[in-house]
């Protein structure tokens, strides 16, 4: 990666630049590979590649079913390589296609598809903008072939973490984080040399609950639950989709990017610190050796996690028009608070998850999406949502495995599915407040 050693998989050393990477621009481009193009981060990086043609050419894109958003990025991109989910489609993809200017791509379906997709001969780097452990293989595939990864798949580290950081050392590959907490703290330690980095400190705004009081939240679950099912799903400073906004409600995404930050930079669980931030400005933090404390500021924008991925070791100069620089006056206040683990008892599994190991990571995010798609459906209630995971993860114990393979991993996660409907389907999940 870039260079390690014993750390994590982002641990950049001194950050040294490759010396074979050429200067972005000047005829200079990285080539991407995008899995997940129709999706909120496809989109996003199609954005910037169409807005730095000169930096950057979209080489292969995967997508699901979304043909009709698919057909115009093939048109717009022209790339080489084309995969869709379903091998039925493919026909009627060719057919809206056939008037596009220039060749047609090699259109491939499936998983199959996925991976050749990701591993295209010609890519530098591949983005993973899928969702799930169907994320894995094709993330395997890139890293075995060489390609850098742009890391917008949780699962990839969370629940793979034991078999993909070795893999990606191994090859030599670079893992850069395209989520915004793990890109500041990526982005923090440019420069720091080994055995430098103290503490990693995870901001979290507090989703959609950070200033509702717990008793309230109580309350609303015998009284009012459709108060919860509504609130949970509207977050008061970014607009993202129903999981990961629910997932902030209940600060399970920062759970999860814990365990991310173990395995992105060899830190101990011990020295990764959750703070609540409400203005969402400062990403994330880092405690030196000496206790500097380095900070990375920014209005809330996904676009710039995932440009500095693309363009890293450089730095895109951007237009202020549609990147707005930071205004301090405009800014304000920056406040900060201990994040309640009562109110919040995502925190506390996640640690333990991450202290476990093994499989068990895995099946805590698992559960935690069963649990969260089960809830959006109004077949759970909110504190569900914790009980099912912390139900999942205790019958999980007498299966776990320390030092998984990846099919060890897809099996935990498929079980960890599977169980929390079963908890939900027999009844043997309650609502919380009620027991």
């Amino acid at each position: 990666m870039f260079p390690q050693s014993r750390y994590g998989a982002c641990w950049p050393g001194r950050a040294e630049v490759p010396s074979d990477v050429p200067a972005l621009g000047n005829g200079n481009v990285k080539k991407i590979s995008l899995l997940g193009s129709t999706g909120s981060i496809g989109t996003q990086t199609l954005d910037i590649a169409e807005e730095n043609p000169d930096k950057f050419e979209i080489v292969a894109l995967s997508a699901g079913k979304n043909l009709d958003v698919l057909a115009e990025q093939i048109k717009k991109f022209k790339p080489k390589m084309v995969s869709i989910s379903d091998g039925a489609d493919l026909e009627k993809l060719r057919e809206m296609i056939k008037d596009m200017d220039g060749p047609a791509p090699e259109l491939l379906y499936g998983e199959e598809g996925m991976i050749e997709v990701a591993r295209h001969k010609d890519v530098d780097s591949t983005v993973t903008g899928i969702v799930g452990c169907a994320g894995l293989p094709p993330t395997v595939a890139a890293i075995e072939a060489g390609k850098n990864i742009c890391l917008a798949n949780k699962e990839t580290l969370i629940a793979g973490g034991p078999a993909i950081v070795p893999l990606a050392v191994k090859h030599g590959v670079k893992i850069l984080p395209a989520d915004s907490e793990h890109s500041a703290i990526f982005q923090c330690i440019q420069g720091l040399p080994e055995n430098a980095l103290r503490r990693i400190i995870l901001t979290a705004s507090g989703g959609a609950f950070r200033d509702v009081p717990y008793e309230e939240m109580l309350r609303c679950a015998k009284e009012d639950p459709a108060f919860l099912q509504k609130k949970a799903t509207t977050h008061p400073n970014w607009d993202m989709g129903a999981k990961i906004t629910c997932d902030s409600a209940t600060l399970m995404n920062k759970a999860l990017e814990v365990i991310e930050a173990h395995y992105l930079y060899g830190t101990s669980y011990d020295n990764i610190d959750v703070v609540i931030h409400p203005q969402s400005i400062i990403h994330s933090m880092v405690e030196t050796a000496d206790s500097s404390v380095l900070a990375q500021l920014g209005w809330p924008d996904m676009r710039l996690p995932i440009l500095y991925t693309m363009s890293w070791p450089e730095r895109v100069e951007c237009s202020e028009v549609t990147w707005p620089r930071l205004d301090f006056v405009k800014m304000g206040d920056l406040t900060f608070r201990e994040p309640d683990v009562e109110k919040y008892p995502s925190l506390t599994m996640g640690y333990a998850a991450g202290r476990t190991g093994g499989t068990m990571t895995g099946v805590f995010s698992a559960a935690n999406e069963q649990a969260v798609a089960m809830f959006l459906d109004k077949k759970i209630g909110y504190f569900d949502i914790y009980k099912t995971i912390e139900m999942a993860m205790e019958a999980h114990k007498n299966d776990l495995i320390l030092d998984p393979t990846l099919d060890d991993i897809v099996a935990s996660d498929l079980w960890a599915r599977a169980h929390v409907k079963d908890l939900v389907e027999s009844g043997a999940c309650k609502e919380l407040v009620a027991v």
